[in-house]
């Protein structure tokens, strides 16, 4: 993990207090990845141990790496590891930590968790049980916001759980109609729903999720706006009743309701904007008594704003106001729970920049966003001084469905807006990520879009704007060129797989690419080393120079332009990464093989996961289109639709059993 703070001489002199070291001794970290890793940065500085805890799948995980120890809680599902109470209870006991933090996600805003850590004589770093729970009611924070004067949107609360009260309140309030959890946040349980035809099913689906997520599968309703910011404010609070707010964030670049680029400040923020978002932030942290970080979420459109959740954690996104207040976030939750008063008052409070941060997911964007799993054959994330990585993998990591997909966050700061995405288009060019599908290309894309750049930005931003980019056809060609290449200098000490009498014959390979079978005819140059003619069965001829290889970086030179690559291969995959992005190409043999026989009709899993609900039973006739299947992956639930009408034939999987990627799972006549 690379942490870059900005330098001192920017703060202002009131802030130069004396702060003592961390009272605990020991604290032990209940989470996993990038957010252990940075709640040990914040151990280190203030001269506490810090002990991890993990589960079999973690075994050898960079936070366990880099801990002063570490305890085992279970097996690989959350639910037996990261979401064990007793477990975790009992790592802390065996570890004599004082303290525990919850990072975020997993048990970080369950109050049942932070009354069993006061119960057991730990501190929770965090807020109290009450105000998580207050918070958590997303019924009673909405009734609480709401007495105290904040603007929130038009809704149903839920009071009649049954469908047909959700269908009369839709109709009542309009559509598009947002479904909510009303115990839990974070895109878990959500349903953006645009006519009556499409409630009954999410209110199913948002159901089922919000049980798995939270425990609860009550849900509540609003009116949803079509195009509106999402912004969120941070708070601090202290023991002794202050609260103060550190600004605003802008999180409206989302896809399936949740964020993966956010920026302070906003684009949107005016001065008058600030300080009346910034006062009803602080007026329902302080009616909660709320103590250590939190944030206070809203929707802002046309100059108004409405009150969305408060989440009682550290969130993903606070490296952005780090960067441009510089405050510590994670050591000042730390020292807030030890009892130390907030040093700062409201006005002492100052903005330094731009930040802007892009979470790196082992995602496709291709593929609707559905998760990705497979060995980190190679992590190299950029070397910049002027950027910040908070990473959780390392090379030889396997990426799982066991958990959230969320490999890194790469954050920028500079003087300006302008500036600091500049240079995050830059890191992320920089960053190789190689081994399994990324949503890497994906948001360099989005950076470069004018609506971005102008700072228009909404939730509905991706719909809009950003598609999945694809690779150019001239660079998909000098990829294919590189793979063959990298197979013919990897050939030359054994032989290439077939015989030939003499070494400047052409040397032919097969790649497939996107389900395309493309073959590379690789010529070396009699009297050059080191340059190669190819030739490629669509027609195109490319001349080469293969300046240096090494195995794991190779410089090639086309045209007079210098090209710099990064490989990795695994089984018969080779990955390549360069300035225009990554791509993952298949190696095939070049005599034909028997293709896997598939019936027409036939559905099989687009990633591994596991089954929450089979929709049709065997003989049933189905429409295009129509839900068939549930999986969950990574946290998220996906649908199997049919892609065609028919009869459902066969159905090879039961609810709560595991598949892998590829795995036909019905059968459709």
């Amino acid at each position: 993990m690379i942490y870059c703070s900005l330098p001192k001489s920017i703060f202002p002199k009131s802030w130069k207090i004396e702060l003592s070291s961390c009272r605990y001794n020991t604290i032990l970290i209940a989470n996993r990845g990038e957010i252990a890793r940075r709640v040990i940065r914040a151990c280190r500085k203030l001269d506490a141990r810090a002990v991890a805890v993990y589960s079999d799948a973690d075994t050898r995980s960079a936070h366990v790496a880099e801990a002063d120890a570490a305890v085992r809680l279970g097996p690989a599902p959350a639910a037996d590891s990261y979401l064990n109470i007793p477990a975790i209870l009992d790592a802390a006991r065996r570890a004599a930590a004082d303290a525990i933090h919850p990072g975020y996600g997993f048990l970080a805003e369950n109050a049942a968790f932070a009354r069993a850590c006061t119960d057991a004589g730990l501190t929770f770093i965090g807020p109290s049980p009450e105000a998580i729970a207050a918070m958590g009611d997303k019924r009673a924070a909405r009734a609480l916001v709401e007495r105290l004067g904040v603007p929130v949107m038009p809704g149903f609360d839920g009071g009649d759980q049954s469908d047909a009260a959700f269908i009369v309140a839709a109709e009542s309030l309009g559509y598009p109609v947002m479904v909510k959890a009303a115990a839990g946040g974070g895109g878990k349980g959500m349903r953006l729903v645009h006519e009556p035809g499409a409630l009954p099913e999410a209110l199913t689906a948002a159901r089922r999720e919000a049980t798995g997520a939270f425990g609860s599968a009550d849900l509540l309703l609003e009116r949803a706006l079509p195009h509106p910011r999402h912004i969120e404010i941070q708070v601090l609070g202290d023991r002794f009743g202050r609260v103060i707010h550190l600004g605003e964030r802008e999180c409206s670049i989302q896809r399936r309701h949740q964020k993966i680029i956010e920026e302070s400040p906003s684009p949107a923020m005016t001065p008058e904007l600030r300080t009346a978002m910034g006062a009803a932030a602080v007026a329902l942290s302080e009616a909660i008594g709320y103590t250590g970080a939190g944030t206070v979420e809203f929707l802002l459109a046309d100059d108004r704003y409405y009150f969305l959740e408060m989440n009682t954690r550290l969130q993903v996104e606070h490296p952005v106001t780090e960067l441009v207040t510089g405050i510590d976030l994670v050591e000042w939750q730390i020292r807030l729970a030890e009892g130390e008063p907030l040093p700062w008052a409201q006005e002492d409070v100052a903005f330094h920049g731009h930040a802007i941060e892009a979470r790196l997911y082992a995602e496709d964007p291709a593929n609707d966003f559905l998760p990705t799993t497979g060995p980190v054959l190679l992590w190299r994330p950029p070397a910049s001084e002027s950027v910040r990585v908070d990473d959780g993998i390392r090379t030889g990591d396997t990426i799982t469905t066991d958990y959230d997909p969320l490999l890194a966050k790469i954050i920028a700061h500079g003087d300006t807006r302008a500036a600091a995405v500049r240079r995050l288009r830059r890191a992320l060019a920089e960053t190789a990520l190689l081994g399994l599908r990324t949503n890497q290309a994906y948001l360099s894309h989005i950076l470069e879009q004018p609506a971005f750049l102008s700072g228009d930005t909404t939730t509905s931003f991706l719909a809009e704007h950003a598609r999945a980019p694809e690779i150019p056809a001239d660079k998909r060609t000098l990829a294919l060129v590189i793979a063959a290449l990298t197979r013919y200098r990897a050939d030359a000490g054994d032989g290439p797989g077939y015989w030939r009498n003499n070494p400047g014959t052409p040397a032919p390979w097969r790649f497939e690419v996107g389900g395309e079978a493309i073959d590379v005819s690789l010529q070396p140059e009699r009297w050059t080393p080191g340059r190669f003619t190819a030739a490629l069965s669509s027609g195109e001829r490319v001349t080469v120079a293969l300046d240096r290889f090494d195995g794991v970086e190779m410089a090639l030179v086309i045209d007079g332009m210098r090209h710099e690559i990064i490989l990795a291969a695994h089984g018969d995959v080779q990955w390549i990464s360069a300035e225009w992005g990554t791509m993952q190409l298949g190696v095939r043999p070049l005599l034909p093989e028997p293709r896997r026989a598939a019936a027409a009709g036939s559905l099989r899993a687009p990633m591994p996961g596991r089954v929450l609900a089979i929709l049709v039973e065997v003989g049933q006739s189905v429409e295009e289109g129509q839900p068939l299947m549930k999986l969950e992956a990574m946290k998220m639930e996906h649908t199997i639709r049919a892609a065609a009408a028919g009869v459902v034939e066969a159905v090879y999987y039961a609810a709560g059993d595991q598949v892998g990627v590829d795995e036909m799972l019905l059968r459709i006549a």
